[in-house]
């Protein structure tokens, strides 16, 4: 293989991995606040995608997909704040033994219950929502206009979400709640109130995801099953709860899944992230970032 076709595999385990980035940064922004991991993200993703794909086809047109995003991801954050405060937030009024567990059970519910409407409203079909722009070059690489606008969209979400974390005032209460629940309280802090944001926001982003990537995956009421895989995945490797390891365990599994398939097979590209999950827990079994917790 030489230096420009490496290169090309490069670059696209780079877009890969920024893509992937996306759903897991949901999940674990859920977690940092609530300390619960939603199941039923990929169903989320899944809607965000047919919102996008609506969209499209019937209203906006495919030269305003970011209108399309926009609009996915704040119909996907209102539907996960009415699910935290219906569904989820019940567990956390009261003295509820095993709340964690009982979320666990209703997040895997809900995803069952939404995969099925899916089925049934849009039937079991693959819808391709059409092209965001032209196939294009960066560097050495031809790619598709879909990937590269994901790529770009995935990055300014990205960059958006991490500086509305660490320079806004809600963000500093977000970071206040996940060090210390009790303590936030003092300062005036309804944390059920930023559970419920936490959730819509960790939701939407998903959303936001579905709806970039709905011309790469297509639509359809499974499409949201493998990015949720590969969330899960980059969440293990970098540890619960640490934001700077989910860019990083991003970034090496999308070079894993792209230079696998380059020196190995492209067949497997499904097993070279449990392959890189392995090692890192065989080495790190907290993840590259994560810390073990006390027991006393």
């Amino acid at each position: 293989m030489d230096l420009h076709l490496f290169s090309q595999f490069l670059i696209s385990g780079l877009i890969m991995g920024v893509l992937y980035c996306l759903m897991s940064m949901g999940i674990n922004f859920i977690y940092g606040i609530m300390k619960v991991i939603n199941w039923s993200m990929g169903e989320f993703f899944m809607i965000g995608a047919f919102i996008q794909y609506l969209l499209l086809e019937s209203f906006i047109g495919s030269e305003y997909w970011y209108i399309g995003v926009i609009i996915s991801a704040c119909a996907v954050f209102v539907l996960g704040a009415l699910v935290q405060v219906i569904l989820i937030k019940p567990m956390f009024v009261g003295i509820i033994e095993a709340k964690m567990e009982y979320v666990t059970i209703i997040t895997i519910a809900l995803a069952i219950f939404l995969r099925n409407l899916a089925l049934l409203i849009g039937g079991p079909y693959i819808y391709t929502p059409p092209d965001y722009a032209k196939p294009t070059q960066l560097l050495t690489l031809p790619l598709s206009g879909n990937r590269l606008v994901a790529f770009i969209g995935a990055l300014v979400l990205l960059g958006l979400f991490y500086f509305f974390i660490k320079k806004s005032w809600t963000g500093k209460a977000f970071q206040g709640v996940a060090q210390n629940r009790a303590g936030v309280q003092t300062s005036g802090v309804n944390v059920l109130r930023y559970d419920m944001l936490a959730f819509g926001l960790g939701t939407a982003l998903a959303g936001a995801g579905g709806a970039l990537m709905a011309p790469i995956f297509s639509v359809h009421p499974l499409c949201g099953l493998a990015p949720t895989i590969r969330g899960f995945e980059i969440i293990v490797i970098a540890g619960l709860g640490s934001i700077p390891g989910i860019l990083v365990a991003g970034l090496l599994l999308g070079f894993a899944e792209s230079l696998g398939s380059a020196f190995i097979s492209p067949s497997f590209v499904d097993i070279y992230g449990f392959i890189l999950l392995v090692i890192v827990l065989s080495i790190k079994p907290y993840g590259m970032f994560g810390k073990a917790e006390r027991t006393v």
